[in-house]
């Protein structure tokens, strides 16, 4: 995974006028939960969120709270409903002993058998859950469809990586290829 580094700092104020105050003066309220019992409240200003938030990347993010740095994953975030700023985020700490649930992009490699009959590819799981190690957690997770047929689909049950594990439901629907006019007009022709 790639690494990225934001610096915050500590909110002594916690409740909705803090927040509003913090949020005027361009910074955005996060929290920071894992390793220690309770989460630790910390602020970081917008524009060291846009790398993070604006990208289908995944990160490992080096979080620095006042000089004391720790590596953690972004896991939740809130928009505004009207105006899309970001309001606020949640950082989950990680650490090389415990494993981490985490949505890594599925890349679909290859040119199916069914496209080649006529057929369409249609993506369903843009991402899937994964539980390892984050230092085990690939960037993208790669499908194979050169196999699949016209009307066929791949399943999240069909699917293994090594040192991964699957958290996503086994019975939904990675991907699959779509039967179109033309490919059933071919078909119904080579029936004749």
């Amino acid at each position: 995974m790639k690494t990225i580094s934001i610096n915050g700092s500590v909110r002594t104020e916690v409740g909705k006028k803090a927040t509003n105050a913090l949020r005027n003066a361009g910074l955005v309220p996060c929290c920071l939960y894992g390793v220690e019992k309770e989460a630790k409240s910390f602020c970081v200003p917008t524009e060291g969120l846009r790398k993070l938030v604006y990208t289908p990347d995944i990160h490992v993010v080096d979080l620095t709270i006042d000089g004391v740095t720790v590596k953690a994953i972004m896991k939740d975030i809130q928009f505004h409903p009207v105006k899309d700023t970001i309001l606020h985020v949640d950082f989950y700490q990680v650490t090389e002993e415990k494993p981490i649930v985490m949505a890594v992009p599925v890349k679909l490699e290859g040119l199916a058998e069914g496209v080649r009959a006529g057929g369409k590819l249609v993506q369903v799981q843009r991402y899937l859950k994964v539980k390892a190690l984050y230092t085990a957690i690939p960037e993208i997770l790669t499908v194979d469809v050169t196999a699949l047929a016209l009307g066929k689909s791949i399943k999240v049950g069909e699917l293994s990586y090594e040192g991964l594990e699957l958290v996503s439901a086994k019975e939904s629907l990675v991907c699959s290829v779509k039967t179109t006019r033309a490919s059933a007009a071919a078909a119904a022709a080579a029936r004749k």
